[in-house]
């Protein structure tokens, strides 16, 4: 028996230095939330678009400061614009809206992270004691960004 005693002790050595030399499985990681369905994206986009005119009537900057990317450009009559610049027209007060639609919306996707928002647009508005024409078509390029929609690029051109 007590030639089996340090062979005990030794296995017992062993098997604990086994046992503890082994990692736990780590706790499975929680599941991604899943993304946005293509439906649940158009209605963002086109809902934010809505949200960006009726800031532009509202002289309100604070809806293009949250939904514009930060190197977002806009391209219409007077130029290029940078985000910095969309803002600051937006804030100044120069545009008085009475009156703006919307119609002919379309969104189209290249990807599951770029969207392209076209439609025309009617307004009664005048910037800076000028009347913008009345009716535009435009495009807003949207970028899936932080999980986030966010307005890249937006054009008008003049409709006849």
């Amino acid at each position: 028996m007590i030639k089996r005693l340090p062979l005990v002790i030794v296995l017992t050595f062993f098997l604990t230095s086994l046992a503890s030399a082994q990692t736990p499985t780590p706790s499975p990681s929680p599941a991604p939330k899943p993304g946005m369905t293509k439906a649940q994206s158009q209605r963002t986009i086109i809902a934010t678009e809505k949200k960006l005119w009726e800031a532009w009537k509202n002289k309100d900057a604070k809806p293009f400061k949250a939904n514009l990317a930060a190197d977002s450009i806009q391209v219409g009559e007077s130029g290029v614009g940078t985000k910095t610049e969309i803002v600051a027209a937006m804030g100044n007060g120069s545009c008085d809206v009475k009156s703006y639609a919307l119609s002919d919306i379309k969104v189209t996707f290249f990807n599951s992270s770029t969207a392209l928002i076209t439609y025309k647009g009617t307004e009664d508005a005048t910037c800076g004691g000028t009347a913008v024409p009345p009716a535009i078509w435009a495009s807003s390029l949207y970028l899936m960004r932080g999980g986030k929609w966010l307005a890249a690029a937006h054009q008008e051109t003049p409709a006849k």
